[in-house]
């Protein structure tokens, strides 16, 4: 029996590289003799690096300047010539407290100085992953990074932040475009949402990093008046632009550079070789921490479990807890579910034990399938 094991992270316990592991020791737990191949997933957000790193990638660490300018450790994984480059490395929410005060001042530099490091030492290309950033200033703190020049009205430089950005009269990408010329750039992103309005980066996303309606209105003009701005510098307007509000609108000034968005997923399917993993499998099991309604809009489970689908191969789910009815998952191609939360004392519990229960997880599927196969036979 041939079994795929393809989970996303298991957000605050596994990397999905660890998922992985423990699920092919679920795997063999219920079946000694299986063949199972790891390909460990991501959607193009926190995880991503680890996934790219499992698959050969060479990880290369730099200090940068973190999201309110303090120094901050990150690094980048390069891979077949590219660099793949997480925005939250640098500019991640983890790195700080969030407030009103720290979303008009989160920037971005930190995300253009790895840029820039990669491509200094020798990138041919550089994807850039941009969940989970602390970040609303359009991804100007990473074009000053890069040489951007960025004024006011009177000629000033424009402080970092997306509250500064109702200032911004002027930018120059002349130095920008000298250090790019060359490199091909791709945003690799789950969401599709634009930079302004009411689907855009500071309306939806200045909530979880500390903005209240006085911050959001604020960052809104800001982000107005700097793809304006960009527009003027002769880039394509980025307004409107499906994905360019993700990262807090990081992902609308690479695609002012000339950056293509993609489906983070698919870019790390390609990369894992999931495609022909699932066509040779007999079973393919996913998984991540919470299977719930975001996980069928481009995430990684539903990835899976259309790629099994289409395959005509069965598809099977752990995950710590499943908000998603039986009827959801059906029509998302998972037949088969178990979530650690059942058999736990509290959330807590799940978090600590994640290793040994998705193992134990595992095997029950592998088992239940493997009888279900055995009695059709």
């Amino acid at each position: 029996m041939r079994v795929v094991v393809a989970p996303d992270k298991f957000k605050g316990s596994l990397t999905a590289v660890e998922a992985a592991e423990a699920m092919a020791a679920g795997v063999h737990d219920a079946l000694a003799d299986a063949a199972v191949e790891r390909r460990p997933v991501a959607d193009g957000g926190e995880g991503t690096l680890d996934v790219l790193a499992a698959a050969g990638g060479r990880r290369v660490d730099v200090d940068v300047s973190g999201p309110l300018s303090d120094p901050v450790h990150a690094h980048y994984v390069v891979l077949d010539g590219w660099a793949y480059v997480e925005s939250a490395r640098a500019c991640g929410i983890e790195h700080m407290e969030p407030t009103p005060w720290t979303a008009l001042l989160a920037h971005t530099h930190g995300v253009g100085e790895l840029v820039r490091h990669a491509v200094e030492h020798g990138a041919r290309g550089v994807v850039l992953t941009v969940g989970g950033t602390a970040s609303t200033d359009g991804g100007a703190g990473m074009l000053q990074a890069l040489g951007a020049t960025i004024l006011d009205a009177r000629g000033h430089p424009v402080e970092p932040g997306g509250g500064a950005l109702p200032e911004v009269a002027t930018v120059d990408l002349t130095a920008v475009r000298h250090r790019l010329a060359g490199i091909e750039l791709r945003v690799a992103t789950d969401v599709t949402n634009p930079l302004l309005g009411e689907h855009g980066a500071a309306a939806v996303f200045g909530p979880q990093k500390g903005a209240g309606t006085a911050e959001i209105e604020l960052l809104e003009r800001g982000l107005r008046t700097w793809s304006a701005a960009l527009a003027r510098a002769g880039t394509p307007d980025v307004a409107d632009t499906p994905g360019a509000g993700a990262g807090g609108g990081v992902a609308g000034a690479a695609v002012a550079l000339g950056a293509v968005v993609e489906s983070g997923f698919e870019l790390v399917a390609a990369v894992m070789g999931v495609d022909d993993a699932v066509r040779e499998a007999d079973l393919v099991i996913t998984g991540e921490g919470s299977l719930d309604a975001s996980s069928l809009a481009g995430k990684a489970p539903a990835g899976v479990a259309e790629r099994a689908r289409r395959a005509g191969v069965p598809v099977a789910a752990v995950a710590g807890r499943i908000a998603l009815s039986p009827d959801q998952l059906t029509d998302a191609g998972i037949t088969a579910w178990r979530a650690l939360v059942d058999d736990v004392e509290s959330p807590e519990d799940a978090l600590r034990r994640a290793p040994d229960l998705v193992r134990a997880a595992t095997a029950e599927l592998v088992r239940d399938h493997d009888l279900r196969v055995r009695a059709g036979s």
